[in-house]
């Protein structure tokens, strides 16, 4: 049961939840360890939490995938994962996750508790729901980020990475729809209802405003929040933002990919070489400059 178990885990998901880090990187604390070790601690309880919510939605969905020409081969879907042994699996990882949540933080256990029962909703009904389907999902990422200052003693956290995160994730979510979108009209099985809602041209005029808008609040944050650096270095990492979100516009409007951002960012090398390269570039400007 384990393999069946770990499919329905979507451990490949488990990348989005990075982002819980970027508290302890921004406020500059990634090398106290007692900070590092509880954000991690923090980090490994959001993953087991986003599994969790997986297993709850094929345990929900069993019927319909059955009936889709894709997910019909998912564990549960397809008879190899029981759906009693998926109920106990969730049933204890989400009892470990809650009260280890607790024992870390009350803040964060709250937050988890709402990234939880938003989830929920959204697989119920706001999914459903054009424009407020990819403005839940940018909240979830909001949430991980909060669920990391709540971890951790802030000196110098700035409010600016709320809003990059965001504008971020609706950027990446927007695009993640035109790429399904896109791909409905090639002739392709995707069965999205909320699709119903969208055109390309539509989604194609909200890309240029939310990439905008993500490319001024992040270059408004290298030289206003608190925590950077006095000389103003991290505009440096500026350039690499720009061509990372050039990048991904590229892949969805060109390549017509993106309909899985996580599986981009594991698959492409260009996009993989940005992320590694902004990421040592903040590290050295925070703790090297």
């Amino acid at each position: 049961m384990l393999k069946p178990l770990l499919k329905t885990m979507r451990l490949r998901q488990w990348t989005k939840n990075a982002i819980l880090l970027a508290a302890i990187v921004f406020d500059r604390q990634f090398f106290v360890v007692p900070s590092l070790v509880k954000t991690f601690a923090g980090l490994i309880l959001f993953c087991l939490l986003s599994s969790c919510i997986y297993i709850i939605n094929d345990i929900v969905d069993v019927e319909a995938d059955r009936a889709h020409p894709t997910k019909r081969n998912r564990p549960i879907a397809a008879g190899t994962l029981p759906v009693r042994v998926a109920v106990a699996a969730c049933v204890v990882m989400l009892l470990l996750v809650f009260s280890s949540a607790f024992w870390l933080s009350t803040s964060f256990a709250i937050i988890a508790l709402i990234y939880l029962l938003v989830n929920l909703a959204y697989s119920n009904w706001l999914k459903h729901i054009p424009i407020i389907d990819v403005m839940i999902i940018a909240l979830g990422f909001v949430l991980r980020v909060a669920a990391g200052v709540s971890l951790i003693h802030i000196e110098r956290f700035s409010p600016w990475l709320y809003v990059v995160t965001i504008l971020g994730a609706l950027y990446l979510g927007f695009g993640k729809r035109r790429a399904e979108l896109a791909l409905l009209q090639n002739g392709g099985n995707q069965q999205r209802k909320v699709l119903e809602g969208y055109t390309l041209a539509f989604l194609d005029q909200i890309l240029v405003i939310v990439s905008s808008a993500t490319l001024i609040a992040y270059s408004l944050y290298t030289f206003l929040a608190p925590s950077v650096p006095e000389n103003h270095s991290l505009m440096l990492t500026i350039p690499i933002i720009l061509y990372g979100i050039f990048r991904y516009l590229y892949l969805v409007q060109v390549k017509n990919e993106g309909g899985a951002p996580e599986e981009l960012l594991l698959t492409d090398r260009p996009l993989q070489a940005t992320v590694v390269l902004w990421g040592l570039t903040i590290l050295a400007v925070f703790y090297l400059l």
